[in-house]
């Protein structure tokens, strides 16, 4: 495993790099904390998880995804995910591309935690 940041309760098994989190973080701790508090996770996302994948039942990881991309973007600031994504990656992202992008992280990062306090049970089995 590589020695990139990560924020607790993250394994890096489904967000291989954090770093755009992070700077949108830094960004928009500096502009309103509160803004840097909306995308973190909160013990709701976590029953959300659950509730959607009693639902469901089994599931692939995509489904999972982008069920929860669409359950984050809410909490996501365009123009700090905008200049988060420009100062990472060096690209102009879409508004809306670049809120998309960060709340597809904070949804790994759900799954990630779920999988590491047992909630969620990742396995390599695909639907046939």
């Amino acid at each position: 495993m590589s020695n990139k940041r990560k924020p607790i309760l993250a394994s890096g098994t489904i967000v291989p790099d954090y770093e755009p989190l992070f700077k949108y973080w830094e960004l928009a701790k500096s502009k309103d904390k509160k803004l840097a508090e909306k995308a973190t996770l909160r013990s709701e996302d976590f029953d959300a998880v659950l509730s959607y994948v009693s639902s469901k039942g089994i599931i692939s990881l995509i489904d999972l995804l982008n069920y929860l991309e669409n359950y984050m973007i809410s909490r996501v600031d365009g123009q700090l995910a905008v200049r988060a994504l420009k100062e990472i990656y060096g690209v102009m992202f879409e508004v809306e591309e670049a809120r998309r992008r960060i709340a597809r992280i904070l949804a790994g990062w759900l799954i990630e935690a779920c999988n590491l306090w047992g909630t969620l049970k990742l396995t390599g089995k695909s639907k046939e």
